[in-house]
């Protein structure tokens, strides 16, 4: 079905098509089809893609507070999958008091954001042990300073082996931050097309998109003298390009919008 509900943003898309007109369109950029839009997508980022941008989609580990460790519960062996039990524990014990204290996440608030948890690989003199230390990765990103941190818990011990810091480096976008960044767009003069176009699928007023759209985003990265000015520091700062989709319903054309979540601006493209 190839019907253009209305048009504030560009256009509301009832399934997969998508019409050329419009102020959303942006060469060689296109929407994430329908199969499969209205399931969660995992940690691995499959989902929506742009143009060399990463897609994610929602299921993303929640921000928290330090507490203590709780106990091990289920275990792994070897390469085996992260247990529940074993996530929940090597969150906590990865975030240290100076993190929680000197961070900052995606709503400004004390602490880094966490975006995932991973089996680690093993070292490379372990790799034919079979008594191979069994380790995770937590990955967190520093709003405060825009940074990627990456510490290595050994899942026996509860020692943090490593901690890793990089600039520069922008993963898949977690569920916490495309809702942050969502609702940075519908309270700026910017959003107010993507708000009418909500209400126009749905006859309903966007409040919570949360839990009135399934959100999917891809990194946005600046190239020289292709954008305003004001997004020249995308990839240095962790910018997000939008896919919402009304829940059961279209998907709403947002892509001509960019949300840098470091500085907290929404910038329109041009055409």
């Amino acid at each position: 079905m190839r019907k253009i509900v209305h048009r504030h943003l560009g256009k509301v898309v009832a399934g997969a098509g998508l019409a050329v007109a419009g102020t959303a369109m942006m060469v060689g950029i296109t929407l994430p089809g329908t199969a499969g839009a209205d399931e969660p997508q995992g940690r691995d980022g499959t989902g929506a893609a742009a143009a060399q941008q990463a897609g994610q989609g929602q299921d993303a580990v929640k921000g928290g507070v330090v507490e203590q460790a709780p106990a091990e519960g289920a275990k792994g062996t070897g390469s085996d999958p992260l247990t529940d039990d074993e996530t929940r524990r090597v969150e906590q014990l990865a975030l240290s008091r100076q993190m929680l204290d000197a961070g900052e996440n995606v709503e400004g608030r004390r602490g880094p954001q966490r975006l995932s948890v991973d089996l680690a690989e093993p070292d490379a003199d372990e790799l034919d042990s079979a008594n191979a230390p069994r380790r995770a990765d937590v990955t967190f990103y520093d709003y405060r300073d825009d940074s990627l941190v990456t510490r290595t818990v050994d899942l026996a011990t509860g020692k943090v082996e490593r901690t890793t810091t990089r600039r520069g480096v922008q993963p898949p976008l977690s569920h916490d931050e495309n809702v942050e960044a969502l609702k940075l767009l519908i309270t700026d003069p910017l959003g107010a097309g993507l708000k009418a176009d909500f209400k126009d699928a749905t006859g309903q007023q966007l409040t919570d998109p949360e839990r009135q759209l399934l959100l999917n985003s891809a990194v946005y990265r600046a190239v020289p003298g292709a954008q305003p000015a004001a997004l020249d520091k995308c990839g240095e700062h962790r910018c997000v390009r939008l896919f919402p989709k009304v829940k059961n319903g279209p998907w709403i054309d947002a892509r001509s919008f960019i949300v840098d979540l470091s500085a907290r601006k929404v910038v329109k493209l041009g055409r």
